[in-house]
């Protein structure tokens, strides 16, 4: 029996679309390639957050030998190595950065002098890589930067991982020191595996 006009557009229709097999193997697909580059792309995006604190660490030293070199001290009021570290767990580097910055009302950098000017985010608490509402300076995970500096000017800071643990001699022989926590904002046992960032490397 002849199909009609009708049945046979429908019939023409039917071989030209997608079966629901058809279909349910492409979204796998989809989402098998979605899947594998994903940690491709938290790799990406880890690798230039550590790029990004790298160059924060070796800003931060720069501005602060800087400000060495502008007023022959270091800006602290510390007069000890060991009461002249800042950042998570010590005291907040507000002050620092503050001073840094060429605030009004600083008492150390009189000239007001700008030595770095990193971006701020006011509104938040811990901005991701700038300037929080605490005057602090963020790292791209969300942790205060930590500096310590040569506060009784012999030119060596203690090394904050110690000795004989990958990040270099103990004492540091430099005026000043920062680094980052990393993706798991603490200070590893060992420099060596861990995800922190430093400047003296």
């Amino acid at each position: 029996m002849p199909f009609s006009r009708a049945n046979a557009e429908m019939e023409m229709n039917r071989e030209n679309a997608f079966t629901l097999i058809e279909l349910l193997v492409v979204i796998v697909i989809i989402g098998v390639l979605a899947g594998l580059s994903f940690p491709v792309y938290q790799s990406i995006q880890n690798s230039a957050r550590k790029t990004q604190a790298k160059n924060d660490v070796t800003q931060i030293v720069t501005a602060v030998n800087a400000f060495y070199t502008e007023y022959g001290r270091y800006p602290t009021s510390a007069t000890a190595d060991t009461s002249a570290i800042y950042g998570p767990g010590k005291t907040k580097t507000d002050t620092i950065f503050n001073e840094l910055r060429g605030k009004p009302g600083m008492t150390l950098n009189i000239r007001q002098v700008v030595f770095i000017s990193p971006a701020e985010d006011t509104n938040q608490p811990a901005p991701k890589g700038k300037i929080g509402s605490d005057g602090q300076l963020f790292d791209p995970w969300g942790s205060a930067y930590s500096i310590q500096m040569d506060a009784d000017y012999d030119n060596q800071v203690p090394n904050p991982y110690g000795a004989n643990n990958g990040a270099g001699p103990d004492p540091i022989r430099q005026g000043v020191i920062a680094w980052s926590l990393g993706k798991d904002l603490t200070l590893g046992t060992k420099y060596t595996g861990s995800d922190d960032v430093i400047s003296w490397q």
